[in-house]
């Protein structure tokens, strides 16, 4: 079974788009396990705390959807951001990371990372061989 590192922006898109990525997810490889990091977490709660009524509220309903998923303690490391933890856990497992982030999708396909995005705010795609 894949494992599914779901990053802050990738957990959005139901309340931005109506896409269903867990559907979405199986559809594209099967069965798979979610995981959110607990980085992630962090980086939610900070960003739930905004002063728009409905970024705060997108990011409670993020907060809420991560909790369907396996959360994965990490510590960030000195000088680590949120991306750079991602890319360290999916560097040492074997993982498939889900995100929207173009720079933080590069980066990942530097590495030989298999990625999951949302193609034209309609479904997703695969980059790489999972």
């Amino acid at each position: 079974m894949h494992k599914v590192i779901l990053d802050a922006n990738f957990l959005l898109v139901p309340f931005q788009f109506k896409v269903d990525i867990f559907s979405e997810i199986e559809a594209l490889i099967g069965g798979f396990e979610p995981i959110v990091l607990s980085t992630t977490m962090e980086e939610l709660k900070r960003l739930s705390k905004a002063k728009s009524e409905k970024t705060r509220r997108s990011f409670l309903a993020a907060l809420e959807l991560a909790k369907k998923c396996r959360i994965v303690d990490v510590e960030l490391r000195s000088g680590e951001s949120y991306d750079d933890a991602i890319l360290r856990v999916a560097g040492e497992g074997k993982y498939i990371v889900a995100t929207n982030d173009s720079n933080l999708r590069k980066r990942l396909r530097d590495k030989g990372i298999t990625t999951i995005f949302l193609r034209q705010k309609s479904h997703l795609e695969m980059d790489g061989y999972a």
